[in-house]
């Protein structure tokens, strides 16, 4: 037996995402620090080099979760956006030294109600 297949298919789902998540805003946001001083164009190919890493774990994040795990989209889409906030603001603390901010309590609180709404009917 595989060892990814003893784990839920819900969590295998979450982790996917937390993981496409952490690639996907190092290629957004990290060339603000990283290659401040290249070209744009520059910044871009590496982004998209990163990026690519991150559709490796995405999609199939959505089709276990669509498929199997019985997520519908709509939960799908808010699930990721609960975890691109989760991984975003220690991003921006830790690594882009950001101050944290109550701002992101507020939108933590905006999801929880996200969450409460698309899953309430499941």
């Amino acid at each position: 037996m595989n060892a990814l297949q003893s784990i839920p298919l819900t969590l295998q789902t979450v982790l996917l995402l937390v993981g496409s998540n952490v690639f996907m805003t190092f290629a957004w946001y990290g060339h603000l620090k990283n290659l401040a001083t290249s070209p744009w164009y520059i910044a871009a190919l590496i982004s998209w080099g990163i990026a690519l890493f991150e559709y490796l774990l995405q999609v199939p994040a959505n089709r276990i979760g669509f498929q199997q795990a019985g997520f519908n989209v709509g939960q799908l889409k808010i699930l990721q956006e609960v975890i691109t906030l989760a991984v975003f603001v220690p991003f921006a603390v830790v690594f882009m030294k950001e101050p944290l901010k109550l701002d992101y309590v507020w939108a933590a609180f905006c999801m929880v109600g996200a969450v409460y709404f698309i899953f309430r009917s499941a």
